[in-house]
C-alpha cells in the first residue's frame, strides 16, 4: 500500500540581519538567475550592433592609437625602451574591464529599481551580472595583447605564472567599490553624478598612459594606495617582463580586501532597505 501522505513543509521567513555578511548559501541557490541575467545582458549590449562583439576589440584598438599618437609620439613620455603601443596595450585591457564593470555594477540597483520592489533576490547579483558579463568581452580582447605581443616578439617570462593573481585582483577591485558605491547611490544619488566625472579623471591616476618610475618616491606611498595601480603594473610586468612592483601588488590587495570586507557588511546592512529608499 503506497502512503500518499503529504509531509507539512513549514518555510520560515525572517528579517535580514542589520548587519552580516553577503548570504553566499543564498546566492549559491540563485545561480541559474546569475547566469540568465550575464547572458542578458551580454546579448542586450550587442544587440542590433554590426560590429557585435568586435567592439571588443576595436576599442582599445583606437585606445591604443590615440595613446600613442599623443604620449607616445607628441609627449615622448618614457616607457624604459619598451615600445608605446606595446606599452599600453597591456594595460589598457585590463583598465576598460575594471572601469567599465565597475560603473556599471556601482549603478545597477538604481537603473534596476522596477525590478527591486517587484520580486525578492539577492540583490548582489546585480553587482555580479557586469562584473562577470564583462568577462566575456574582455577575454575576446586578450587577442590584441597577444596580436602585439607576437609582432613586437616578447621573449617568455617566467613572471607569467603570476598572472592569476592579478586576474583574480583585477575582478575583486571594481567588485569591492562597487559594493560601496551602489550602496551609497541608493541614499545619494548624487553618488551616480560625481561617478561620470571621477571615471574620467581615474585613468590619470593609474599607469596605464605613463610608466610607475616617472612617479616620484615621495609620492609612491599614496600612489600605490589606489587598487588599479597594482593590477596594471603586475598584468605589465607578467605579460612583457617588466619588474613587479611587489609593494604595489601588497597595497592593491590590502586595500581591496578592507573594501570588500566592509564593503560587504554595509551592502547587507542597506539590502534591507533598499525597496524604502529606491
Amino acid at each position: 500500500m503506497v502512503d500518499n501522505s503529504n509531509e507539512n513543509i513549514e518555510t520560515v521567513i525572517e528579517p535580514v540581519a542589520s548587519w552580516g555578511f553577503i548570504d553566499l548559501a543564498e546566492l549559491n541557490r540563485y545561480r541559474d538567475l546569475v547566469y540568465f541575467m550575464i547572458w542578458r545582458g551580454v546579448k542586450v549590449a550587442y544587440a542590433q550592433s554590426v560590429g557585435g562583439i568586435a567592439w571588443a576589440i576595436i576599442q582599445p584598438a583606437i585606445q591604443v592609437v590615440v595613446f600613442s599618437l599623443v604620449f607616445g609620439g607628441l609627449l615622448s613620455l618614457d616607457t624604459g625602451g619598451i615600445p608605446y603601443p606595446l606599452f599600453t596595450t597591456v594595460a589598457v585591457i585590463p583598465w576598460n574591464y575594471m572601469s567599465s564593470s565597475m560603473a556599471a555594477a556601482s549603478g545597477s540597483l538604481v537603473t534596476s529599481a522596477g525590478m527591486l520592489g517587484k520580486i525578492y533576490f539577492p540583490r548582489v547579483i546585480f553587482l555580479l551580472t557586469p562584473i562577470i558579463g564583462g568577462l566575456i568581452p574582455f577575454f575576446v580582447s586578450l587577442t590584441l595583447i597577444v596580436a602585439v605581443i607576437l609582432y613586437y616578439q616578447v621573449p617568455f617570462s617566467p613572471q607569467l605564472f603570476y598572472l592569476p593573481i592579478f586576474f583574480v585582483l583585477m575582478i575583486c577591485v571594481p567588485f569591492a567599490i562597487s559594493l560601496w558605491l551602489s550602496s551609497l547611490a541608493l541614499r545619494f544619488r548624487d553618488v551616480q553624478i560625481v561617478m561620470t566625472y571621477f571615471m574620467r579623471m581615474l585613468i590619470y591616476t593609474v599607469p596605464v598612459m605613463y610608466a610607475s618610475s616617472t612617479v616620484s618616491e615621495s609620492y609612491r606611498i599614496y600612489f600605490i594606495l589606489n587598487p588599479y595601480v597594482g593590477v596594471i603594473e603586475g598584468f605589465r610586468s607578467c605579460l612583457i617582463g617588466t619588474p613587479i612592483y611587489w609593494d604595489s601588488c601588497i597595497a592593491s590587495i590590502i586595500v581591496t580586501t578592507i573594501l570588500l570586507l566592509t564593503g560587504a557588511i554595509y551592502f547587507r546592512r542597506m539590502e534591507r532597505i533598499v525597496v524604502d529608499v529606491i
